[in-house]
């Protein structure tokens, strides 16, 4: 359960970062490996989670969920993100 409050309190976030500051990816993104595109696109937005925190399962719903939110990331750069955070936990 706290697991969830925190999932929700990071994606409200999200979405008020994204809202606020426009959030968009860089062309230049695609070439980058996943822990790249993690600290120069994901943290420009919010805190983001420690990857122990979540299931590698989590992390695929949590890779999806940002990518229709932030809309910011190819799938590429989404699935490279997901297995760098899962590769961390």
């Amino acid at each position: 359960m706290k697991k969830r409050i925190v999932l929700f309190i990071a994606f409200v976030a999200v979405i008020a970062a994204v809202t606020l500051n426009g959030c968009g990816a860089s062309e230049k993104l695609t070439s980058k490996i996943g822990a790249q595109l993690w600290s120069e696109n994901c943290l420009r937005c919010h805190n983001a989670p420690d990857p122990a925190d979540y299931s590698d399962e989590q992390w695929e719903v949590i890779g999806v969920h940002m990518k229709l939110r932030a809309n910011s990331l190819t799938d590429m750069e989404v699935s490279k993100v997901v297995e760098f955070m899962k590769s961390a936990n």
